[in-house]
């Protein structure tokens, strides 16, 4: 019974077009109506105490880096370094989006940001070199999900402050799936151009090489800020995130100068309503949290899944395949927000690392960003592109299908994400 006003209660006001966060807090009244414990003043104090955490702190600083590295000048600079590195090969430019994607995911962690600073820079020289169309920006829009999982990451702090997990060992675990996911971009790349021959690009000199270097090496060290800080407990991921945001601002105003003063209060604008969105999602979803852990919806779920938690194996290709039908009608937020609470009792009971879960689980959602019919990445980048939608969908099959596999092997071959997590971590 529980469960049933549970799933009505939330999916309900979403068909009806509520935003996610309110049909979190409808669902939340929902359970306590029915467990008789309805209680204005507490639903106030868990919505309140779900935004106050430190680690949340992460997210609106992450954003503001991401902000300033588009208008300063950094991703830009990212982009001619991979341009002279690969720009001469057969399919050169393709496998210049994908090295440029692995760079800014390392800086932004946003799928969305990546997504609109290649599609500006990287879409028209790749259509103007004689690329087809639909295969440029399928593939800039695959490349643009491996941003939430290298880090630095917004879904891993979602998921590491609802699951109770480490953030620092999310961060960490995620250097290598997101490496993955990159090489199946390039097999499926180097496949497609054995037969399609645009035009290469002239091969760079050293000194064409090392200018570029030279003049992308600013931009360059954020990564080592993040990773290494990490690495060697340096930096908590909230000091990263602060670390990367005062980084780029002093590099795009003080080195490259393409940031004006009169530009900071645009960005901050943008931040303020994204993190405004992103934190009302959060502290709703902390409600639900809450409700399903005292109504007994989780207990309920384990039950429900209880042969399953016997085979690992099978239980997380189970909860791989729900994850990939939803994240074809929810977004990545509300998705990774609501499934949280249910399934981490499921996965803690099959024994399952909570961090090679939480890694698994955001791929997953992350591909769900360029799956149809939702996909928002692919809007992104049919906007910015000005490509028909029709185009971009059918550009991206190919490409999303061999992230998919991507994440079978890791499903299937668990030590894929768990030895190279332990070996960061230690």
């Amino acid at each position: 019974m529980i469960l049933a006003v549970f799933l009505v209660g939330l999916l309900l006001p979403m068909l009806l077009g509520m935003p996610v966060a309110f049909a979190m807090l409808v669902c939340g009244v929902a359970l306590m109506l029915t467990m008789g414990q309805f209680d204005v003043t507490l639903i106030a104090q868990t919505v309140v105490n779900g935004a106050d955490s430190f680690p949340l702190l992460a997210l609106p600083f992450f954003i503001l880096a991401g902000e300033i590295m588009n208008a300063g000048g950094i991703s830009r600079r990212i982009v001619d370094v991979a341009v002279s590195l690969l720009g001469h090969l057969r399919g050169g430019l393709g496998y210049v989006a994908i090295l440029a994607t692995v760079m800014l995911a390392s800086m932004s962690g946003s799928a969305v940001a990546d997504a609109a600073a290649l599609s500006a820079f990287l879409v028209p020289m790749m259509i103007k070199a004689g690329y087809s169309p639909a295969r440029t920006v399928g593939l800039i829009a695959a490349g643009a999900i491996i941003a939430p999982i290298i880090p630095p990451s917004i879904p891993f702090v979602f998921f590491g402050v609802l699951a109770g997990v480490s953030i620092t060992k999310l961060f960490l675990a995620g250097i290598v799936p997101g490496l993955l996911l990159a090489l199946s971009l390039v097999i499926t790349w180097w496949w497609i151009m054995r037969t399609e021959a645009p035009p290469r690009l002239p091969r760079a000199s050293a000194r064409q090489i090392g200018r570029a270097f030279a003049d992308g090496l600013w931009a360059l060290g954020m990564p080592l800020i993040i990773v290494f800080g990490l690495k060697f407990g340096v930096v908590t991921p909230t000091e990263a995130a602060v670390a990367c945001a005062v980084y780029a601002y002093l590099v795009s105003m003080l080195v490259y100068r393409e940031l004006a003063h009169r530009d900071l209060y645009r960005i901050f604008v943008r931040v303020a309503m994204t993190t405004s969105v992103v934190m009302l999602l959060v502290a709703t979803a902390m409600l639900s949290a809450w409700l399903v852990t005292v109504s007994g919806i989780a207990q309920t779920v384990v039950e429900l899944v209880g042969p399953l938690v016997q085979s690992p194996i099978l239980l997380m290709m189970v909860i791989m395949v729900l994850v990939v039908v939803i994240g074809t009608a929810l977004d990545f937020g509300p998705t990774v927000l609501i499934l949280t609470p249910i399934l981490m009792p499921v996965v803690k009971a099959a024994g399952i690392d909570p961090v090679y879960f939480g890694v698994l689980f955001v791929v997953n959602n992350a591909i769900g960003l360029i799956s149809p019919p939702v996909g928002t990445v692919l809007n992104v980048v049919a906007g910015v592109s000005r490509v028909s939608m029709t185009e971009v969908i059918r550009g991206v099959w190919p490409f999303m299908f061999a992230q998919l596999a991507a994440l079978a092997a890791m499903t299937f071959f668990p030590w894929l994400v768990i030895v190279p997590a332990a070996y960061f971590a230690r």
